[in-house]
């Protein structure tokens, strides 16, 4: 019979969404301080990597690094390494400088009222990692955006500062974006892509993290989702074969990321997947759903 916790909860809006943060109350005295501070390292997160904040490291780089080295915070430049390392074992799939496709699909704002730039042809390596946490861009013509991977490092820094105060047992939830930790597993709702009000099943996950990416939802509009936020570099057009995708994976920031690569590969990505020893659960847009062989246990479809 699962065990039945009583939990803390508390929501700020953060990383473009509102950021759940669920404790144990068996967490202690320091419980509020370290929900706090918690919260504290997501804004970080959000303050260094928001594509929309002047100030931030992303529009310093955006502004900067084509024409000149760029000195970034080390979590930035975390996160940069990441993004690069999953770019090269992708093939280019994840890549993180679609920005001006976004952009022009007015999904991202133009750069201080300027005209989008887009580049005539794709730059191969196109971040340069240097020492001293320092970033350079081999064309000023390119612009990065970290939405497909920030959110899942901010999860993750969270985290770590739960456990940081000894917390037996929590979950941050970014939109979808969440990762647990404690000894009994959490309950996840998956929702249906081609229609958010269902859930398609539930996903046990127990010192883990859970991330999914799905074609937009205008709820303005109505009717069905539409193009996918997510772009495929080698067309520089939203991914299509896939409705939605669901990663579970070690780290927030892996499964964040993967869930793109697997939007546009699908079941392609496997080797991938195993690398970075993540499991997916995919929707085609026919309705079919297929899950990596070393997760079914954990996956409880609907009827």
């Amino acid at each position: 019979m699962p065990i039945a916790f009583d939990s803390i909860r508390r929501a700020r809006p953060l990383l473009g969404t509102f950021v759940e943060i669920e404790v144990t109350t068996a967490a202690g005295p320091e419980t509020d301080a370290a929900i706090d501070a918690a919260f504290e390292a997501i804004a970080e997160a959000h303050r260094l990597m928001s594509f929309h904040e002047r100030d931030s490291d992303v529009s310093r780089l955006n502004r900067n690094s084509g024409i000149r080295p760029t000195r970034v915070h080390a979590w930035t430049f975390q996160v940069l390494e990441a993004a690069v390392e999953m770019h090269r074992r992708s093939g280019g799939i994840f890549d993180v400088t679609v920005a001006p496709v976004l952009q022009a699909m007015g999904l991202l704002p133009g750069l201080d009222g300027d005209p989008v730039i887009r580049p005539e042809r794709r730059v191969t390596d196109a971040i340069e990692l240097l020492p001293e946490q320092t970033v350079r861009f081999r064309s000023p013509a390119i612009t990065i955006d970290l939405g497909g991977i920030a959110k899942g490092f901010a999860v993750d820094r969270g985290i770590e500062v739960l456990r940081g105060f000894d917390i037996p047992r929590g979950l941050i939830n970014a939109g979808g974006d969440l990762r647990a930790f404690g000894q009994e597993p959490h309950m996840i709702h998956v929702r249906d892509p081609r229609d958010p009000s269902r859930s398609i099943g539930q996903v046990e996950v127990r010192d883990e993290a859970l991330a999914s990416s799905a074609r937009r939802f205008d709820l303005m509009v109505g009717g069905g989702p539409s193009s996918s936020a997510v772009i495929d570099p080698q067309t520089q057009r939203p991914a299509g074969s896939i409705d939605g995708a669901t990663i579970r994976a070690p780290s927030c920031m892996v499964a964040d990321a993967l869930t793109k690569v697997v939007m546009i590969s699908g079941v392609g990505a496997g080797d991938l997947l195993a690398h970075y020893g993540a499991s997916a659960l995919l929707i085609s847009v026919d309705g079919e759903v297929q899950i990596t062989s070393d997760w079914p246990q954990a996956v409880h479809l609907a009827a």
